[in-house]
């Protein structure tokens, strides 16, 4: 998520004159970006437990890649309510925030529909290698939406930026895939970051219009949810679906950022009455409910993160609630999120780590060298695909030490 914002929403409670630090948004997004480079690189590996990969198009059943994605999205929702109330702290209007969710949203689209048509890229018909599409791509995005500071000229700051543009435009309208080079640039499936964007929009529209109301926010949440099965069970007219993208009629994506804006609200609320066991026991109590209710739609449409199924939906939302509540207690409870500290970069500057593999996978093939396949297989590969995903923190780290930081 990559993170549709820099962490910085999650920093600050402010209830009458008390302010008091909540870091366990930044670290749960933190552990999640790890995780998802982690499992991303599962496919230079051999021979590790099918348990760890996802599951194969339908299949009915759930790996530990296929819990990565959908916390992600429910994250989005977590930080929803404190990027929209510090816009509105800092005297925006509603126009200005609506504006605001529409740039972000389209930022994902963008970079969501770039990456995504890399994975179909024919060499020989568009003249560069595939394994060049990413970085170059990657690189516009930096260029775009890298917070420049003041003390770069704004006149150079334009020229990369429009720079970056023009680049991306000549890179769609060059673009040639499929087998003989037949395809055009498209939307395709939009992507993991063009479909976190469509979940951003629709969560984030829901949480301005509805002014902060808890019912209000139950009820899209409701009305998500029951937009899936909906789905699923087929009944949603062709005429409506050639207009609404399916991220967002699927019901399953918006479900999940939902859940994550009801959780925000919920846990606000009991951190300014300073009631926390009141706060885990709902919270747990919850977490059941969703596991129940997976239990009970997963006979009709199975449980699959390729399906996004309702049951997928409620068993990955109870999964991130419980972690959130473990590393709330660990974090800002026992006071031990410097235990975090090394990831932090994942949590604070998401997007720019989620970028960091698509440079070092070029970087790699440029230099030609393979490690053993000791390394590639079994524990060892294991390890070293954890090892890879640490790397790119320390790599994101050290780029906003100098000064290269990602915020759209």
């Amino acid at each position: 998520m990559i993170s549709t914002n820099s962490g910085n929403e999650a920093r600050e409670l402010k209830s009458d004159n008390i302010i008091q630090r909540i870091s366990s948004i930044d670290i749960l997004r933190a552990i999640t970006m790890v995780l998802m480079i982690f499992v991303n690189d599962f496919w230079s590996l051999t021979d590790i437990p099918e348990g760890l990969r996802h599951v194969k198009r339908g299949v009915d059943g759930i790996g530990f890649s296929d819990v990565i994605f959908p916390a992600f999205l429910f994250i989005v929702g977590l930080s929803l309510p404190y990027a929209i109330e510090n816009r509105i702290r800092k005297g925006d209007s509603t126009a200005g925030i609506v504006q605001h969710i529409l740039f972000r949203t389209l930022a994902l689209l963008v970079m969501g529909v770039f990456l995504v048509n890399g994975e179909t890229v024919n060499a020989a018909a568009m003249g560069i290698p595939v394994w060049l599409w990413y970085p170059l791509s990657c690189l516009c995005f930096i260029l775009i939406w890298n917070t420049y500071t003041n003390k770069i000229n704004k006149v150079l700051v334009n020229i990369l930026k429009v720079s970056g543009v023009i680049t991306l435009i000549f890179l769609a309208y060059s673009y040639r895939g499929g087998e003989n080079g037949e395809v055009r640039f498209a939307s395709q499936w939009w992507g993991i970051l063009g479909q976190i964007g469509w979940a951003y929009l629709a969560g984030a529209l829901v949480m301005v219009f509805s002014k902060n109301n808890f019912y209000a926010l139950f009820f899209a949440w409701f009305f998500f949810c029951v937009l899936s099965m909906v789905n699923k069970a087929g009944l949603i007219p062709g005429s409506i679906a050639e207009y609404l993208p399916n991220a967002i009629l699927g019901g399953t994506l918006p479900a999940l950022t939902m859940g994550g804006v009801l959780t925000s609200y919920v846990f606000r609320y009991y951190i300014k009455t300073n009631d926390r066991w009141r706060l885990t026991i709902i919270f747990l109590i919850a977490s059941l409910v969703l596991i129940a209710l997976s239990i009970i739609t997963r006979p009709y449409w199975g449980l699959a993160k390729l399906g996004a199924t309702p049951a997928w939906l409620f068993l990955c939302s109870a999964f991130t609630l419980l972690a959130f509540t473990l590393i709330y207690w660990v974090a800002d409870v026992w006071k031990k999120n410097n235990w975090f500290y090394f990831i932090k970069p994942a949590g604070t500057d998401t997007l720019l780590c989620y970028l960091i593999p698509y440079f070092v996978y070029a970087l790699v093939r440029i230099v030609g060298y393979k490690l053993p396949d000791l390394f590639l297989t079994g524990g060892l590969g294991l390890l070293k695909s954890f090892c890879f995903a640490l790397l790119c923190v320390l790599i994101t780290r050290s780029l906003n030490r100098i000064g290269l930081k990602l915020k759209i």
